[in-house]
């Protein structure tokens, strides 16, 4: 159940006999003639989903991550490490204090990592708390899934062209992307970044059959909500 359709009383009653709580994480960055908030939908989604049939509570996705490669692509936005920190503590700060005590961090963005190191570090100075970090999109099931149906795939190839990330009248290339070179990514600047990718897919098809990408989102809410059950301790 999604917070914006619940008032504090019914989460202070639902606190009364559960502690857990989800928080997607997000982006806002190009994603080729994808939606700028592909991180931020699916992450959302992958969450309320599985969440639904275990009545957990499912916090607002934040929406902003640490991008700072795309941001010479016009709606982009990135925050520093610094301050992406701060905010995720400042949540799991306030969600402890209101008896939060077992939190699934969704992630679907990869420069969202500090995140994770933060959930270590902050659950060691809150004993008896349990935070999982997750990327819902490279566990194991989910990306054994993606793999099995084709292994080129990429930032804003088909592997993130759902059919509620794709834009109404904006037609996908036909051709496979060939990989990009990483390591020769990571020492650019932006500039040269938008320059070397162009559209913006690291490598892949841009789109496969609704029926593939179903397929996978069904295993990926599946892996979600199994963390959500637990094993907590």
């Amino acid at each position: 159940m999604k917070i914006a359709e619940m008032n504090w009383a019914q989460v202070e009653a639902y606190l009364a006999h559960d502690d857990r709580a989800v928080v997607p994480l997000g982006s806002t960055e190009q994603h080729a003639g994808l939606s700028l908030s592909v991180d931020s939908i699916l992450s959302e989604r992958v969450a309320v989903e599985a969440a639904e049939p275990l009545g957990l509570p499912v916090f607002p996705v934040l929406a902003y991550g640490v991008t700072p490669y795309f941001l010479a692509y016009p709606g982009s936005i990135s925050l520093r490490v610094e301050t992406y920190v701060r905010i995720v503590r400042d949540v799991l700060d306030c969600l402890y204090a209101q008896g939060f005590r077992r939190i699934l961090l969704v992630n679907g963005h990869g420069g969202n990592q500090p995140a994770g190191s933060l959930a270590i570090e902050w659950m060691a100075d809150h004993p008896g708390t349990a935070v999982k970090f997750h990327n819902w999109w490279n566990a194991p099931k989910t990306f054994e899934k993606v793999k099995a149906i084709d292994p080129v795939a990429s930032h804003a190839s088909w592997m993130e062209n759902f059919p509620w990330t794709r834009l109404p009248g904006v037609e996908q290339p036909a051709a496979q992307k060939a990989m990009i070179d990483f390591d020769r990514m990571r020492v650019m600047s932006p500039k040269a970044v938008r320059d070397y990718l162009g559209e913006g897919n690291f490598g892949g098809l841009f789109q496969r059959p609704d029926a593939d990408m179903l397929a996978i989102w069904e295993v990926a809410v599946a892996e979600t909500r199994a963390l959500m059950e637990g094993p907590w301790a």
